[in-house]
């Protein structure tokens, strides 16, 4: 059983944002300040990439924990109610960010996915994006 009111709910489920997260942002910022130029949300790419490096054919997708189901995060628990709502939800939502990933990698795309978690260490951070970027 829900603990909102249904207008609760739908108020709280609409301000949840599909781009512009906090999370994508700070990753923005920072590949920005590293002088990396990029496009944002390219809706004819399978998966629509947070940012898009076309000339390095290189996409990054920005999840959320909960939402994409990071495994083994403590920031993806499951809520304790309504599971026979959530549990098929974000599973299609895995295996839909899945099959993007394994369309982009058939389309010639190289693709890296930051979680939400993993913004917090800016330096790890930083270095996993130079990484990806830089190589072939």
């Amino acid at each position: 059983m829900d603990t909102l009111s249904p207008e609760a709910r739908s108020r709280r489920m609409a301000a949840i944002r599909p781009r512009d997260t906090k999370p994508e942002m700070v990753v923005r910022r920072l590949v920005y300040a590293m002088g990396y130029r990029y496009r944002l949300h390219r809706r004819d790419l399978p998966g629509t990439p947070d940012l898009v490096f076309q000339g390095r054919r290189k996409v990054i997708f920005v999840h959320g924990c909960f939402w994409h189901r990071h495994a083994a995060c403590k920031l993806a628990r499951l809520p304790k109610s309504r599971l026979e709502f959530w549990v098929p939800k974000l599973e299609k939502n895995r295996l839909r960010d899945e099959a993007a990933l394994v369309e982009l990698a058939r389309l010639g795309w190289s693709s890296l996915v930051i979680w939400e978690c993993e913004i917090r260490d800016q330096d790890r951070l930083a270095r996993s994006l130079r990484k990806f970027l830089d190589e072939g």
